[in-house]
């Protein structure tokens, strides 16, 4: 049996009978752990007891830390960083001629393919734990109060299952996509599906393409997910479990978005939205940092950064992206890996990292130049800060597209970017007082509420805690079939029975029609 880390799960039992409780964590790398990263470390603050079940190939999970112990689980598989810069290069060069349907068509089976052997490695890494006895015993005599979870890969549900733990999910994704349909009545006539890029008020042609765009999304779960989880799930559970089931049974959905962000939509009493929860005020600049910043003057300043994937762009594009900055009077804040464009400005500072969240605080940044991932909209959200987009896959197209509905963002199109309309899309943004103002009061609309959305979700998960789980705020419709869920059965069986009646009438009617008709031939 491979050797594993069992410094933590001693930790851990020993930690449990202090006074906080003992959660167990299993997160999702990259820029998941991001926002898992906030609650650990905010529930440690509170006293609790963390570990933290991490793969020996992850990327930013170290198994170091002051916040939490580490249970590291030897594995060889796994997708390295490097995958997604490649992945992006095909993506834009596809992108920039769109008669290549076929080579779109084949990414996309390429990119499905990614995707299932991702679900396959997570299922063959809880096999190898579900088979280590020792690992498991100790794993129960930790004595967990609740595992907490991204259910993006579904590692950490299996394991609450095993464990027979309350299980709380830190969500915006599940295996199957959005979280909402997991769980929430999701009428796909006015609750537009993720990657449709549509709002909740369409026309007919949008409402058939919100449809399509559905089918299209659980076929490809039908083919991505379910066979490695069904495989696991007869393997460890039994024929008669059904694996997405698992999630659905979760307690508590902590749901990183909200309806300053969302369209209104049917929700559920264990769904808590903690929008904007890693967002913080912003605190001081360090000072080379201040004083570039300072330097703007009334012009203000621009910071662009696209994430972990924005360091592969293609020297053509980061080109014009120079280019573009160099016809403002702004200053630009970049963060940019790789060679230096030529067509740089004097008026361009290129990092490596940013203190993103601090900057989009201070009160000279005028517009934030970003991809479109969740935490980076949520942030610009908090601190009113307009966006100029430059979605480049996954969820960020959908993501812009509610900012652009709501009058808080422009987005281009990054495979045909060009210096001209870039500049023109920067100035829109910088120059037209709507986009502030809107990107404002969507601002004062997050920060409107009874208490913080980090204490919101902490309370929440120590809830769980505190009552051994909350099975009375979850429903159970996900165990009817489809024709109990819609009452078709109902519905038929009282056609049923009203065609009955109508037929009985109807016989009654012609009976004492033929027996007054006899009378009156006899009487005559």
């Amino acid at each position: 049996m491979h050797h594993i880390s069992w410094t933590a799960l001693l930790l851990s039992v020993t930690l449990s009978v202090s006074s906080g409780g003992n959660v167990l964590v299993f997160p999702v790398d990259g820029s998941h752990w991001v926002n898992m990263k906030v609650l650990v470390e905010e529930l440690h603050s509170q006293g609790h007891s963390i570990t933290v079940v991490r793969a020996s190939v992850s990327w930013y999970i170290k198994e170091e830390s002051p916040y939490y112990s580490a249970i590291t689980i030897p594995t060889t598989g796994g997708v390295k960083e490097e995958f997604f810069g490649t992945l992006l290069t095909r993506l834009l060069n596809i992108r920039k001629d769109q008669k290549f349907f076929w080579s779109r068509l084949m990414l996309e089976f390429e990119v499905m393919d990614m995707f299932s052997g991702w679900h396959r490695q997570i299922c063959e890494m809880m096999a190898m734990m579900f088979q280590d006895e020792v690992l498991m015993k100790s794993l129960t005599d930790a004595k967990f109060d609740v595992v907490l979870t991204d259910p993006a890969m579904g590692g950490g549900v299996l394991l609450a299952r095993r464990l027979s733990l309350p299980l709380v999910l830190n969500v915006r994704w599940t295996v199957h996509g959005d979280a909402h349909y997991a769980i929430a009545p999701s009428p796909l006539s006015y609750v537009p599906y993720p990657g449709a890029e549509l709002t909740d008020k369409m026309t007919f042609s949008q409402r058939v393409q919100n449809m399509l765009t559905y089918a299209i999304g659980l076929i490809q779960m039908q083919m991505i997910v379910a066979p490695h989880f069904t495989a696991f799930c007869n393997r460890f559970f039994g024929p008669d479990v059904d694996y997405f089931s698992l999630f659905q049974d979760a307690d508590i959905w902590l749901m990183r978005n909200d309806f300053t962000f969302e369209f209104p939509r049917p929700t559920m009493p264990n769904v808590v939205y903690m929008s904007g929860f890693q967002c913080k005020p912003a605190r001081p600049l360090p000072v080379d940092l201040e004083e570039f910043v300072k330097s703007s003057g009334e012009h203000g300043v621009i910071i662009m950064s696209l994430g972990t994937l924005g360091v592969h762009l293609p020297s053509d594009i980061t080109e014009e992206i120079a280019a573009a900055f160099a016809q403002l009077p702004q200053k630009v804040i970049w963060r940019h890996k790789g060679a230096k464009p030529s067509s740089l400005g004097n008026n361009t500072l290129l990092v490596d990292w940013m203190p993103q969240n601090d900057l989009l605080g201070h009160p000279k940044t005028k517009v934030f130049v970003a991809h479109g991932g969740t935490n980076g909209v949520q942030e610009a959200i908090y601190h009113g800060v307009p966006i100029v987009g430059l979605p480049l896959m996954f969820d960020q197209p959908d993501n812009l597209s509610r900012m652009v509905v709501r009058g808080t963002a422009k987005v281009l199109d990054i495979a045909t970017l060009d210096r001209a309309v870039f500049v023109e899309a920067l100035r829109a943004v910088l120059y037209e007082p709507s986009y502030t103002e809107n990107m404002q009061r969507l601002s004062r609309i997050h920060h409107d509420q009874p208490m913080k959305p980090l204490d919101r979700a902490i309370f929440w998960i120590e809830y769980v805690m505190r009552n051994g789980g909350a099975p009375h705020l979850r429903s159970q419709s996900f165990r009817m079939s489809w024709m109990a869920y819609h009452s078709i059965d109902v519905i038929l069986t009282l056609l049923m029975a009203l065609l009955l009646l109508v037929l009985i009438i109807f016989l009654a009617i012609k009976k004492c029609l033929s027996v007054l008709f006899k009378k009156k031939v006899k009487y005559e």
